[in-house]
């Protein structure tokens, strides 16, 4: 089991992060929470990291809060600071796993997919990145600026990261030169969260697990 840690951002604020045991010899794995915050959902996910050989940490991106209510998860992803979670609070967690080891890779969750993308962008630091159901605006970060190793996990029928988005995320990265790794599963928007059994789908999630593992284990 992992425990909550202080970390200091660029700024020199604080933030608090779940964070698995740390093992010099292994890669890490920033893990990006969805809208809900950092629930213990997404702290199941950096244990699960842990257990396939990776460090992993998860900052609290809204500060404390967390909700299962939709229209409030709404709520504070649209307040939340987009720049300043990417260059202070992730920038933050990409330095601490960097003393510790090199080789760090960024993944997240719809709203943390989004970010996902995002810090692999506009941060310089990362080995790798993973991105599942999530895209910025345009205007934010653009998939075609990722310069590192990445992959991306879709549901066919999300109504958000709808095919056509990923569609053009894919042309816009192979334009600028890319080769991203992306798939398209037969599932809804947040396919991989067992704790939404009206979206969740255990063989799409499987996969795309495996595959997460597969591609952080030849690119870390």
């Amino acid at each position: 089991m992992g425990q909550m840690i202080e970390l200091t951002r660029p700024d020199g604020g604080t933030l608090s992060a779940y964070r698995s045991e740390v093992d010099p010899a292994r890669a890490s794995v920033i893990v990006l929470q969805e809208w809900w915050g950092l629930n213990d959902h997404i702290k199941a996910i950096v244990d699960r990291f842990d257990a396939e050989g990776f460090n992993a940490l998860a900052p609290d991106l809204y500060h404390g809060r967390v909700t299962k209510d939709a229209d409030e998860a709404s709520h504070m992803m649209n307040g939340l600071d987009f720049p300043g979670a990417v260059h202070e609070d992730i920038a933050a967690a990409l330095a601490y796993l960097k003393d510790i080891n090199d080789k760090v890779a960024v993944m997240g969750f719809c709203m943390g997919g989004a970010l996902t993308i995002a810090s692999a962008a506009r941060l310089s630091g990362f080995s790798a990145a993973v991105c599942f159901y999530g895209v910025p605006p345009r205007e934010f970060a653009k998939p075609g600026d990722i310069a590192i190793p990445f992959q991306g996990h879709f549901g066919k029928k999300d109504d958000w990261v709808t095919p056509e988005v990923v569609a053009k995320i894919e042309s816009d990265m192979r334009a600028a030169g890319r080769h991203p790794e992306l798939y398209s599963y037969d599932a809804d928007h947040a396919f991989f969260n067992k704790t939404r059994p009206e979206v969740y789908d255990e063989d799409a999630a499987d996969l795309a697990w495996e595959r997460t593992i597969d591609f952080l284990g030849d690119n870390l």
